[in-house]
């Protein structure tokens, strides 16, 4: 144990110590951070021009419609609807209207310009031309006047009358989800799958990033011949055990401090932006019981150690960057299938499919964790998950410390497949 202790203690001091681990712990948040604060604060920066009612209208509808949007471009019946002109036109002398109003645009006389016909008062099409048609922003809004205009000149024509149709016009409904289980309320059902896809996408980084970390380690350790002194003093399972733990109490180390963060961050969120003269609700964090979260951990340390062994034995087999490559394939294969069937499985959490890559070594660290997070599961079905890559793990080092014996102290050629498998068969 003390020299499994000392392999760990230096694979994780080693690595703790770098300034890319100080950069990548500041990152996360960052990131995070970046995301919680700037679109709430770019929505109030980003909205429609202040003379987007500067334009022309082209109304061959024959039913006013052309009126009704400049009204409402110009705030309402109480606003100046003098900036937004009003051009009603037959039919047949639309092309007309549009070669005047273009020229106008090209003079800046006006910002564009919005044809509207029997079409449009049918609520199928409309056309708008001008200079700013590749601002979201304007065409948004301008889309939105139109279309509720439309709405309410057709809901007038059915008999309705005009103060009952804005009153329509007005109204909207929203549909708000809470997620219930047997402990009773747990928070936003929205909030909820969102809270899911984070943790199987932090879960599948983080697994891949470490594990690529103990791959390269273990190639730098065979090309500088260290490893040649190592295991000369430590048996060679105990040094790939304290190399795979090591880097992954780094992984742990990271997530922890991404986590707290994450929480401080969430609940400054709505202070902060009220500072800056912006309205934003305080980010309600999903309601996760203490045994969710460490479940959570669980399939995260197991899922690390099964990919992390198969990644070592690559790094123990392979003698440059290339060769890595190309030997890391299937096992890279086996994470990113398991990120393939996330939006599957967040579709249908409780269906075939996600039971049975529940229950897979390779898919379980991802594949579980995105269903706890998102449906209560029955005790059983968690023990078969957590027996299933317990066991995949066990294989995983048993098969990996076999290939990482010999493979450690060869040199200057590739192994094949075959050979590998003599190493695993023959090795004490």
């Amino acid at each position: 144990m003390a020299k499994l202790w000392a392999v760990f203690k230096r694979e994780y001091l080693e690595r703790v110590r770098t300034r890319w681990f100080v950069f990548a712990t500041v990152f996360g948040p960052v990131i995070f951070g970046l995301m919680l604060f700037l679109p709430p604060w770019l929505s109030r920066k980003g909205k429609a021009s202040n003379d987007l009612a500067r334009i022309a209208v082209i109304d061959a509808s024959g039913s006013g419609l052309g009126r009704r949007v400049a009204v409402e471009l110009n705030g309402g019946l109480f606003g100046d609807s003098s900036r937004t002109q009003v051009m009603e036109v037959a039919p047949g002398g639309v092309a007309a209207a549009e070669s005047l109003a273009t020229k106008r645009v090209m003079k800046k006389e006006v910002l564009g310009y919005l044809v509207l016909d029997s079409a449009s008062a049918a609520g199928q099409r409309a056309r708008y031309a001008g200079r700013n048609a590749s601002q979201a922003f304007d065409v948004g809004e301008l889309q939105r006047v139109v279309r509720s205009q439309v709405t309410a000149l057709r809901l007038e024509n059915a008999g309705m009358s005009p103060a009952l149709a804005r009153s329509i016009m007005a109204g909207g409904l929203r549909l708000d989800t809470e997620r219930l289980s047997e402990q009773g309320r747990g928070g936003s059902g929205a909030l909820s799958i969102l809270f899911a896809l984070v943790v199987a996408f932090l879960l599948y980084i983080s697994i891949f990033i470490y594990g690529q970390n103990v791959l390269r380690g273990v190639m730098e350790e065979k090309q500088t011949r260290v490893a040649e002194i190592i295991v000369s003093s430590i048996p060679s399972s105990r040094l790939l055990q304290g190399k795979v733990l090591g880097v992954g109490a780094v992984g742990i180390t990271q997530l922890v401090l991404w986590g707290l963060a994450s929480v401080v961050l969430a609940k400054v969120r709505a202070p902060v932006l009220a500072h800056f003269g912006v309205q934003a609700t305080t980010v309600a964090l999903p309601s996760i019981s203490f045994g969710i979260a460490l479940l959570l951990l669980a399939y995260f340390l197991l899922g690390y150690v099964f990919y992390a062994a198969l990644f070592a034995a690559v790094g123990a087999v392979v003698n440059t960057e290339q060769e890595a490559q190309q030997v890391q394939m299937p096992v890279a294969m086996l994470l990113v299938a398991s990120a393939l069937v996330i939006q599957p499985i967040l579709f249908s959490p409780d269906g075939q499919l996600a039971r049975v890559m529940s229950l897979l070594p390779f898919s379980a660290p991802i594949a579980m964790p995105l269903r706890l997070t998102v449906i209560p599961l029955s005790p059983t079905e968690v023990a078969l998950s957590l027996l299933s890559l317990v066991v995949g793990c066990w294989v995983a080092m048993w098969v990996a410390a076999r290939i990482y014996r010999t493979g450690l102290l060869m040199y200057g050629k590739r192994p094949t497949l075959g050979e590998m498998v003599r190493w695993v068969r023959y090795a004490r």
